[in-house]
């Protein structure tokens, strides 16, 4: 079967062919229709004809014009509502279910607020049908219905006939009731209905006879319920513990994830460790299957195993890595062994780790040699032997083993200060072979954390001062915070060493962090050497292998979204999805488009005809731009009192008259983040928030994008913008506070009132402005071809068309004039040559400290698409 190219002949070919009086004629008519359809080919105009076939008694006909009729509904609701008898009239078929549960399933699928309207009654009365396919058909219905129009399923009582459907006689029904209560609960963000043991006992019963997704929907809706009292959670413990010998992996987990949530409710420990038993086969099963599986088995298993480490304590030989093993399934396997190891196992443990640091991948061996550390830190009985493993590790003079262990000892020193010192000699002995960043770091930390005991500390520090401007940042701050320590212990001995330290960090590093810490250490060192010996040589914080660990009420919630990407992932399901809900009307369908059709780079997809059901649906490119997000705050950014872990993406927006900043938090913090509070500092264009930041609380590993409404009536700086412009920020949290800078792009603060009449213009361009600034844009946006495309793209972002002309070299000149929200005017002459793809900017200004962000400004908007 051939595709077509559009033409009015084929059009009309079809045309003619759908309206045939012969049946298979007809029906390759509409099969060329949805071949055409399904490689982006626009087919809307054939769609009353293609409307007409649906009163056909084929069933794979009529299957196919409900695909097409699914298909162009989105684009054009208008037409949509032609099929709407012909759905009423299948939806009554007395002779044949199949056709009154397609009629009914195709119309939960139109997004269009029409047929909605008119998919109720049939809804109803799917849902009472004889026919159990039907009924279990509408059942799904339901809850597509309730994602569109969830008023509509609450005011005519739709969630009571999926209450009733739980007691149906067929098991299917029952499993898609469930599917759509789960769905609609979701949706509502509260449970849709009540459970009840009466209802637990009716879904349980229908469980036995389901599929195995039907099973998988009961057990996750099962896992919802909270038992009213002892024996009914050890009741249906035993009714669901049979599912974990079932042959699908998701059942299993399912499955799980209902035991460890009602073994909470258990008091007998004789059950406890009777269900353990009964358990523990099941998970560990998990880990022979295929190695994505075995993935998600483990991320799940390492969750359980922080709730209930007692399941699988006596099997961790299951979690040892085999040769074959996929580097992602090792990984995940050290973790789990790392939680399960105890003082009777740590020697066996040792003993695989050991053996693991001599392979041939340095990523696992890095890990290896990492999880004998955190052995160590987690079981301080065991830690002379994660020691006397780590110094064979050594002696093999492996460079990547000997720097992790550096890094590992670092650690151990911290936890165990003053017990482990003698082996810094074998430290030692390796110390020309440290070459990144982290591992030399570590050895500086050692050496200044006991100077005092160490002979040559002096001349160690030293030595890793010759090209520290090349250092990367975390070397140079923890040299010289190393030789500081050094000083303090040994101030008459190393006063040179630290003068030359203080100096070169502070007049030859540009690193600021660096730069502002040697200040600070050499005013406390002026000012007060014994506040400064309390502050610097005072005592550190315990560590422990806990900081690995989930909040307690967040692993509950992982624990209750077991197998499901939360868990894998270990952050809330808020934070990986946003639901897009509502109808589809004509002026929603590009917004629509705007929002679901984009490829990994960012572009939209669907624009060409060579996109799977492309609709040719593109867009201007002259719209107001968007600036890209960026990190402002990173994650290892400290705050004022040392904290770390919180990450703000930001980017100032223009849109319509109105100045946003869009923001996106995410806490990596383990701990839970609230009290939040943002400010400006002064700045050039009196930016401050119109409104006090408002976000919710957030979990670990939880993210919120938030726009924040921005009003140019503060305060200005009276200072010259910088370049980039720059804005100083500070927010506020239960956990620190921090300040950082976030960029600006100049177009954010143009305004309305940016035009100037030809008159003005011409004064301003001769008399009204300081200097010039000549700038070549050389590669121009493909989507700002003419005069008229650059003409739309400057003006939908405040900088408006004064006038244009052809000169006699048949150059385009066009000119343009802004304004900037604090007043100063804008002017620029842009230059375009025929046939090239750059431009020549010329920009003027009533002052030139305006005139690099203008000029930015400008390059930004002709240079890209955002």
């Amino acid at each position: 079967m051939a595709f077509f190219s559009n033409k009015a002949a084929d059009i009309q070919e079809l045309h003619v062919d759908l309206n045939s009086a012969k049946p298979e004629k007809k029906k390759e008519a509409i099969k060329k229709v949805i071949a055409a359809m399904t490689i982006g080919k626009d087919v809307s105009s054939l769609f009353p004809h293609v409307i007409k076939s649906m009163e056909t008694a084929n069933l794979d006909l009529k299957k196919l014009v409900y695909l097409y009729i699914i298909n162009y509904a989105k684009s054009q609701p208008d037409l949509a509502i032609l099929a709407v008898n012909s759905f009423r009239k299948d939806s009554r078929n007395p002779a044949n279910p199949l056709i009154r549960a397609l009629a009914v399933r195709t119309m939960g699928c139109i997004r269009v607020e029409r047929i909605t309207e008119y998919l109720c009654e049939p809804l109803k009365d799917a849902l009472v049908d004889e026919d159990p396919y039907v009924r279990k058909t509408a059942a799904i219905c339901v809850a597509k219905l309730y994602d569109i129009a969830p008023e509509m399923v609450e005011d005519d009582n739709f969630i009571e006939m999926l209450e009733n459907l739980l007691s149906d006689g067929n098991s299917m029904v029952v499993s898609n009731a469930v599917a759509a209560l789960i769905e609609i609960s979701e949706m509502r963000q509260r449970p849709a209905l009540r459970l009840t043991p009466t209802l637990v006992n009716k879904i349980l019963t229908a469980m036995n006879e389901c599929t195995e997704w039907g099973q998988i929907y009961i057990l996750d809706y099962i896992a919802t319920y909270s038992p009213a009292d002892i024996p009914e959670a050890e009741s249906i413990i035993e009714r669901v513990l049979p599912r974990l010998a079932h042959s699908n992996s998701a059942v299993v987990l399912s499955a799980s994830k209902v035991v460890i949530k009602y073994m909470d409710f258990v008091t007998s420990n004789e059950n406890i460790r009777s269900i353990c038993r009964k358990l523990a086969p099941s998970l560990i099963s998990l880990v022979s299957t295929d190695p994505e599986m075995q993935y998600v088995a483990l991320k799940c298993i390492n969750l359980i195993s922080q709730k209930r480490a007692n399941i699988l304590d006596k099997d961790i030989k299951v979690f040892f890595c085999k040769y074959n093993d996929p580097i992602f399934v090792k990984l995940e396997k050290l973790e789990v062994m790392v939680r399960l190891a105890d003082l009777k196992n740590i020697d066996q443990v040792l003993h695989e780790l050991k053996e693991y640091a001599t392979e041939v991948d340095v990523e696992f061996v890095r890990k290896s040699v990492r999880t004998i550390g955190r052995c160590a830190i987690k079981l301080e009985k065991a830690a002379d032997r994660c020691i006397s493993c780590l110094l064979e590790l050594i002696s093999l003079r492996v460079n990547y083993v000997v720097q992790e262990a550096v890094i590992v000892i670092r650690d151990i020193f911290r936890k165990y200060p003053n017990r482990y010192e003698m082996i810094i000699k074998d430290l030692f002995e390796n110390l020309e072979n440290l070459d990144e960043p982290e591992a030399k770091a570590a050895m500086i930390w050692i050496l200044g954390e006991y100077a005092d005991r160490i002979d040559d500390a002096q001349n160690q520090l030293a030595a890793f001062l010759e090209g520290l401007a090349d250092e990367s940042a975390v070397v140079q701050l923890q040299l010289l915070t190393g030789v500081v320590k050094l000083f303090l212990k040994k101030p008459e001995e190393t006063e040179n060493l630290i003068s030359e330290v203080l100096k070169v960090c502070t007049e030859t590093i540009p690193n600021p962090d660096v730069r502002d810490r040697a200040y600070m250490y050499w005013r406390m060192l002026s000012t007060d050497p014994e506040a400064a010996k309390q502050i610097v040589l005072g005592d550190k914080p315990n560590i422990s292998d806990e900081t690995c660990d989930i909040d307690s009420l967040l692993l509950d919630k992982f624990l209750e979204e077991l197998g499901r990407l939360s868990s894998i992932y270990q952050k809330p399901a808020e934070a990986i999805t946003v639901r897009k809900r509502g109808y589809v009307t004509e002026k929603h369908v590009e917004d629509e488009e705007e929002v679901v059709e984009y490829d990994s780079s960012g572009k939209k997809l669907g624009m060409d005809t060579g996109d799977l059901l492309g609709l040719g649906l593109g867009e201007s490119s002259s719209h107001q731009a968007k600036v890209p997000m960026q990190i402002a705050l990173g994650k290892e950014t400290v705050g004022v009192n040392g904290a770390s872990g919180l990450q703000i993406e930001m980017a100032f927006q223009r849109e319509g008259n109105e100045i946003v900043l869009e923001a996106r938090f995410t806490n990596y913090s383990n701990r839970e983040l609230g009290d939040w509070a943002m400010q400006f500092n002064v700045n050039p264009f009196g930016l401050a928030l119109s409104e006090a930041l408002i976000l919710p609380d957030l979990a670990h590993g939880a993210s919120k994008y938030t726009k924040i409404p921005i009003v140019t009536s503060g305060t200005p700086s009276g200072q010259a913008p910088t370049v980039p412009c720059l804005i100083q920020i500070a927010v506020k949290s239960s956990m620190d506070v921090f300040y950082f800078q976030t960029p600006m792009m100049f177009t954010v603060v143009l305004g309305e009132n940016g035009r100037l009449s030809k008159d003005e213009f011409k004064n301003a361009w001769s008399n009204g402005t300081e200097g010039e600034f000549a700038h070549n844009i050389n590669s121009v946006h493909s989507s700002y071809k003419s005069a008229e495309d650059i003409q739309k793209r400057m003006e939908n972002n405040n900088v408006f068309f004064i006038a244009g002309r052809q000169n006699e070299t048949g150059e385009n000149v066009m000119y343009y004039s802004a304004r900037a929200c604090n007043g100063f005017f804008m002017l620029c002459e842009i230059r375009m040559t025929s046939g090239s793809t750059g431009l020549r900017v010329t920009c003027k200004a009533t002052s030139n400290d305006y005139i690099p962000l203008f000029v930015q400004a400008i390059n930004f908007l002709l240079s890209t698409n955002s």
